[in-house]
């Protein structure tokens, strides 16, 4: 099972909990990640592709 969470550059990613078979499925997903204000990574792993995912928590 991959790691639910990831450091990247000193920031903790999250494991969106899904497997791609594909490095064109995960950009699918990464780009509708992007579009509602996520940073993300994808990650290979044993010939399959996860995606990694954190956003910065507004406060008001």
């Amino acid at each position: 099972m991959p790691a639910l969470a990831k450091i990247f550059d000193d920031r903790k990613y999250m494991w969106d909990g899904e497997v791609y078979e594909t490095k064109e499925e995960a950009q699918t997903v990464v780009e509708k990640y992007q579009q509602d204000g996520f940073e993300t990574k994808i990650v290979e792993e044993e010939g399959k592709f996860l995606v990694y995912n954190r956003r910065e928590v507004e406060t008001q």
